[in-house]
């Protein structure tokens, strides 16, 4: 956690000189991070923790994503070398989640359904959404938006790094159906909002930079595009590590614009799911 606070603060301080020449750069790592034996046991110990307040949510949602699947793109995705705990299960909130919004408000939905979503990374979060899309036999696209490149060869603190730097597209290329919906946008929210033509926004995963100035206006941008029952995640609702992400959710709560569920995971990771009144 700490690690990625660190991390948001290095691209807030930079952001201006990058926005100014307009130029691409990594944040995140210059060479390989681990061995493959690192990898694989931080993976084994990551999977094996139990997390009943995720299982009491699929419960209550009435999907759960395949294991097996799940934890394969974890660990070409996810499990990296951090000074915090490795926690994914954004992952499955998002997916049971979606399956959810779809299975209720099937009958209310156009014909596609259109995701929206800021801090790709390397994919995961996308790709778990997509999965729901196809699980739940819908149709959709996943418009995602990040500083990061898809299509420039990176080193991504994971596993697959042993190799050689990989672009994105290879990165995730093995989950060909889901990634076939997701539209991949390079650049900084504050300049690509005004020019992504997005007309409605049934559902969307918060998750880029962790300011306030940001994260207002990019829940602004998703607000104006949603009606009742659309939704909206935020990442990272941790008090005392991510404030700017805090004070913004706690003033759109206040607002009782959306109705607000709060997930609790740990004390280095917390969530906010709003759905639009």
């Amino acid at each position: 956690m700490l690690l990625k606070k660190i991390f948001y603060r290095i691209i807030n301080l930079k952001k201006n000189l990058y926005l100014f020449f307009n130029i691409p750069f990594n944040p995140i790592t210059s060479k390989p991070m681990a061995s493959k034996d690192e990898y694989l046991k931080l993976h084994h110990n990551a999977k094996n923790i139990q997390y009943s307040i995720i299982d009491d949510f699929e419960i209550k949602n009435g999907f759960t994503i395949n294991k097996d699947w799940f934890e394969d793109l974890a660990l070409h995705t996810q499990v990296c070398i951090k000074n915090s705990d490795l926690n994914y299960q954004h992952g499955r909130i998002l997916y049971s989640l979606l399956r959810n919004y779809i299975n209720e408000y099937n009958d209310n939905l156009e014909k596609n359904i259109v995701i929206f979503e800021t801090g790709t990374s390397r994919g995961f979060s996308s790709i778990c959404m997509s999965k729901a899309i196809t699980d739940s036999k819908s149709q959709g696209k996943i418009i995602t938006v990040d500083v990061l490149p898809h299509n420039i060869p990176i080193f991504w603190n994971v596993i697959d790094d042993i190799d050689k730097p990989k672009k994105r597209s290879e990165l995730i290329n093995k989950w060909k159906n889901e990634i076939n919906r997701i539209i991949f946008i390079q650049g900084w929210t504050q300049n690509l909002l005004n020019k992504i033509g997005i007309n409605r926004i049934n559902f969307a995963f918060l998750d880029g930079s962790h300011t306030y100035k940001d994260i207002m206006r990019e829940y602004n941008y998703v607000k104006s595009r949603q009606r009742k029952d659309d939704i909206i995640m935020f990442d990272d609702y941790s008090p005392n590590l991510f404030n700017g992400v805090v004070l913004a959710i706690n003033k759109i709560h206040q607002n009782s614009e959306y109705k607000f569920e709060f997930i609790k995971v740990n004390n280095q990771r917390g969530y906010a799911i709003a759905r639009k009144i």
